[in-house]
């Protein structure tokens, strides 16, 4: 086993438990289990207590983050594990540029998509109206 790394002043460093993590960042203790189950997060185990460290904290800041844009699962995977693996960081980067256009471009679609059916809406409603006038 490695030595624990220690903080300022010799302090041992920040770690959290399930309950802490699923608290600040408003998730189920499910959701950590199965990102922990599928890879994502690897928290260390004492008996059947899960300590997460600040890589972990980090790795779900990501993915969540991940998730608010779209990404699923393994996009996200994808993305934080190249950081780590060749071509690093530049090519993590150069990755993630490409997958936000991508996802920037879906959006867009999305936007005039939801545009055109409230004009379609308000046409709609327009002519319903204009028609319940002419009854009257």
């Amino acid at each position: 086993m490695l030595p624990a790394m220690t903080s300022r002043a010799g302090a041992p460093p920040r770690t959290w438990s399930i309950a802490e993590l699923a608290d600040e960042f408003d998730v189920t203790h499910r959701t950590l289990r199965h990102y922990e189950q599928i890879g994502l997060l690897s928290p260390e185990r004492r008996g059947t207590t899960r300590v997460f460290h600040r890589r972990d904290r980090t790795r779900l800041e990501l993915i969540l983050r991940g998730k608010r844009i779209g990404f699923d699962l393994e996009e996200i995977r994808r993305i934080i594990d190249m950081y780590d693996e060749q071509p690093g960081e530049e090519g993590q980067l150069r990755y993630l540029l490409e997958q936000v256009a991508d996802r920037r471009a879906e959006l867009e679609r999305r936007r005039q998509d939801i545009d055109d059916s409230l004009a379609e809406l308000a046409t709609l409603e327009r002519r319903c109206r204009a028609d319940l006038r002419r009854l009257a």
